[in-house]
């Protein structure tokens, strides 16, 4: 079986048979994305498109207090762009797409994305996390889009994914007025969908993707297709993959097997 190479420098990744953990690592400069780091996301986009597993993305994780470490450390998911390279772009760049470009990538991939976020999640880094399907965080996350501040705009997904997840006003306030959203303002926005302390969200992100794993896979993919296709597209596309679905052997299966539990 095809395994990912993790020789990454911004990037630690780990593996297993249905879920691939990305961690974002640059905390000399709190994981702001640079080139090289959109250079390994494509990577394991790459790798994901040809292996569809569940991508969970995360940042620096947090540490507990220690001898070593009296203080401990705060978690971070993205400070966001990383604006010594940011500040040398010119409109080439720009109309480039290089943060929109993978972005878009992480969106499309086969199976669910998960996003677990703690500490900063900002500009660029918001931006990738709106590109999951799922976004869990702590009541540390803190999360907005300071690119007006910058003399930019926030280009790479948030001037529409954001009014789509949180609706117009909020993504207003945010985009124009520089809001940043707390952890529980996430929540209570619906931006996230769970909260945990730091110590826990590993282990809340792998129960998602757990509950994710338990569903026939060819439906999980199928599903995520079809809810992002356009609304013109639809019932037409909704009936062409449920016939596909019809004939597949874990249709048969699964649905055999809940009759056998329910004669018991």
């Amino acid at each position: 079986m095809e395994s990912l190479d993790s020789e990454f420098q911004t990037l630690k990744v780990s593996e297993t048979d249905d879920r691939l953990w990305v961690r974002l690592h640059r905390p000399e400069v709190r994981n702001a994305i640079d080139q090289a780091m959109v250079d390994e996301l494509h990577a394991v986009c790459d790798y994901l498109e040809r292996n569809p597993k569940i991508l969970i993305l995360a940042g620096t994780a947090s540490q507990a207090p220690s001898a070593a470490n009296p203080k401990g450390s705060k978690g971070i998911f993205a400070s966001g762009a990383d604006i010594s390279q940011l500040r040398e772009r010119r409109r080439d760049d720009a109309l480039a797409g290089i943060n929109s470009g993978i972005f878009d990538r992480v969106a499309k991939l086969p199976m669910p994305v998960i996003a677990a976020l703690d500490g900063f999640a900002l500009g660029g880094g918001a931006e990738l996390a709106y590109a999951a399907d799922f976004r869990i965080g702590t009541e540390e996350l803190r999360m907005g889009n300071p690119e007006t501040n910058l003399g930019i705009i926030a280009a790479a997904g948030a001037t529409w994914r954001l009014k789509e997840l949180v609706g117009e006003p909020m993504a207003k306030e945010i985009l124009l007025a520089g809001k940043v959203l707390t952890g529980r303002q996430c929540l209570e926005t619906g931006l996230i969908t769970e909260m945990h302390p730091a110590s826990e969200l590993d282990a809340a992100a792998e129960a998602l993707a757990d509950r994710i794993a338990a569903q026939d896979p060819l439906a999980v993919r199928i599903t995520k297709s079809v809810f992002h296709a356009p609304r013109e597209a639809h019932p037409a596309i909704d009936t062409l993959a449920q016939g596909m679905l019809f004939e597949s052997q874990a249709k048969f299966e699964r649905m055999q097997a809940f009759l056998d539990r329910k004669k018991k």
